[in-house]
């Protein structure tokens, strides 16, 4: 069974604390597995589908190619027994790394302070995650209408490699959902719309020759160097020519050169040079009609460029991750209801991404809400508040009732 919440450690003097978040013993556990993306998840997602097991919940899990990582789907269906349609609590077990950071504890094991858990993925995002499990026992009890799925995710902080996998699955199957609450920290705030994430890596093919003899040379970083600025100038177009969006912190597409590497020796014409970059593009935009600019300024103008210096330069390139952007419509079922169980109204879009762009283009409509600040993810120390974990376990209440058969006859 889940840890106690007893045994986080903890600052506060129990006489002045308020009661403890019940999903406190679900997330302490969670955090304590170490899911950094390079790892497999396979013991942590184990670990959720055997407790599942334990009430009667069966799970489907889909694979990565390796084996060594999954996505988990369990249904908790509706009294009648349906398991079509309802809502898909969605969360990724997946990490970013602490390498290079210092934390004031240790980050897998999570430490209370001041009303604050401290450790690696408290707030992105196995919170919510924790939060939506304490739930299960709730949600059993309840006399649902319509059923609620649980969505567990890998790989989604390196690119949504997971999540695609499971939807597919689900869609082979015939379930379909019909609205899905992805629970990224927005502090318990609905979050709309966020932009597209899309990554890429060059690969620049010159020739290699003593640097004394360039002329019998191609050079790569010069050339992937054109190219590199050309994007630049594509983001710089963005910026000053939109379009715009000003409910977007950054109300623009940008697009960003992020890793190169590239030659072997100083003395050296470098015969390859090696860059990867992304553009988050508004969800109004296509991005393949972005990259596609990309492409063919290096088709047409670089490469012929270069085949004249030597016939065998080249320009290649390949997708790294994609995850599409999200426009959630305020008509939506999933929309006015997470507004009405929030009481906010607020039009809020943001610049990061999230998986649920892949459930919405699967035709589940989406929307963004779950415990934390974004500001606290992916740095030292991060942490959720007690308070925003308690608020979570609150709103997830009021969607079970939402859902029950009382609510629905109302």
């Amino acid at each position: 069974m889940p840890v106690d919440a007893e045994s986080a450690q903890s600052t506060q003097s129990p006489a002045s604390s308020p009661a403890l978040p019940i999903s406190l013993p679900w997330v302490t556990r969670l955090v304590s597995m170490d899911t950094v993306s390079r790892n497999p998840n396979l013991g942590l997602i184990e670990t959720v589908r055997d407790e599942l097991r334990t009430r009667g919940i069966e799970s489907i899990l889909t694979y990565s190619p390796e084996g060594k990582w999954a996505n988990l789907f369990a249904t908790l269906p509706a009294h009648d027994g349906s398991t079509n349609g309802g809502i898909v609590l969605s969360g990724h077990t997946d990490v970013v790394p602490v390498d290079g950071q210092k934390w004031d504890s240790d980050p897998f094991s999570p430490e209370i302070r001041d009303g604050l858990l401290y450790g690696r993925g408290t707030c992105d995002m196995k919170g919510f995650i924790g939060a939506a499990l304490a739930l299960v026992p709730e949600m059993q009890q309840a006399k649902l209408a319509k059923p609620l799925h649980l969505a567990l995710s890998f790989d989604e902080e390196i690119g949504c490699a997971g999540a695609p996998l499971m939807i597919e699955e689900l869609m082979k199957r015939g379930v379909k959902p019909e609205g899905c609450i992805v629970g990224e920290p927005t502090s318990m705030r609905p979050i709309v719309a966020h932009k597209g994430v899309n990554a890429y890596q060059c690969c620049v093919r010159g020739h290699a020759a003593h640097s004394s003899l360039t002329p019998r040379g191609l050079n790569a970083i010069e050339y992937a160097a054109r190219l590199i600025c050309h994007i630049r100038d594509l983001a710089d177009q963005f910026r000053a020519q939109g379009p715009f969006d000003d409910r977007y912190d950054v109300p623009f597409t940008t697009a960003q050169t992020s890793l190169i590497d590239g030659g072997n020796a100083i003395n050296t014409v470098p015969a390859q040079c090696r860059f990867t970059f992304e553009f988050r593009n508004l969800p109004t935009l296509d991005p393949d009609a972005i990259f596609a600019r990309v492409e063919q300024y290096a088709r047409e103008t670089l490469l012929p460029m270069m085949q004249r210096e030597h016939a065998s330069a080249a320009i290649e390139f390949s997708k790294i991750a994609a995850a599409p952007g999200l426009d959630a419509s305020e008509q939506a079922a999933i929309t006015q209801l997470v507004r009405a169980l929030t009481a906010d109204r607020a039009q809020r879009k943001v610049a990061y991404g999230t998986e649920a762009g892949l459930f919405a283009r699967a035709g589940i409509p989406s929307i963004v809400c779950g415990p934390g600040d974004i500001e606290q993810a992916h740095k030292p120390n991060e942490f959720v508040s007690l308070d925003q974990l308690a608020a979570c376990e609150g709103f997830l209440r009021k969607l079970v009732h939402a859902q029950s058969v009382e609510a629905q006859a109302q």
